[in-house]
């Protein structure tokens, strides 16, 4: 048997789906199989609104700074999505822990998935390395795109390279005009 934790990988599919929203029930569960969950997901009545209001939910998770308050409104999503972990071998994948009941619609899934796995990462790398890409603190700067922080020191701030270079220009020019004046 092995553990499937949930941990890291549901937290980047969450950032994934967040951060390019895809058009179709479809598009969303094509994502999922990218980040590896290859269970089939009962068709609901409308998946996609449904599921987008469950990465809503989440996104307030990710928006929230406090400490405390990050873990109430995580604590009140493990709870929406409860069910008791269950052994499982589907797929040829082994015996491995789910935390959702079988036979569970998508938007359902995901919750119990990506709480779990959030509730994870932050328990174990801390409750610090998840945000919102730190080019968006910058005036004029509109990147909103969620960072998941899985470096080993701990200290991602950026969503992308190409955000993380127009910072650091901005900052350069900014120390630039203050020498010059």
């Amino acid at each position: 048997m092995h553990l499937n934790p949930y941990g890291e990988y549901a937290v980047l599919m969450a950032a994934s789906l967040a951060n390019d929203w895809p058009e179709t029930r479809e598009g969303i569960v094509a994502r999922t199989r990218d980040f590896g969950m290859t269970m089939e997901f009962r068709a609901g009545a409308d998946d996609r609104a449904a599921s987008r209001a469950v990465l809503d939910e989440w996104l307030r998770v990710v928006d929230e700074r406090d400490p405390q308050t990050r873990a109430s409104l995580l604590n009140a999503a493990l709870a929406a999505a409860s069910a008791y972990p269950r052994l499982t071998d589907h797929d040829g994948e082994g015996w491995h822990l789910h935390y959702r009941d079988t036979d569970q619609t998508l938007p359902h899934v995901l919750a119990a998935v990506i709480s779990v796995g959030t509730a994870l990462h932050l328990t174990t790398r801390g409750m610090h390395r998840l945000g919102r890409c730190g080019a968006g603190d910058d005036a004029g700067d509109g990147c909103r795109n969620v960072v998941v922080d899985v470096t080993r020191n701990g200290r991602q701030r950026y969503c992308s390279v190409r955000c993380a270079n127009r910072s650091a220009v901005r900052r350069h020019r900014a120390r630039g005009r203050i020498t010059a004046s």
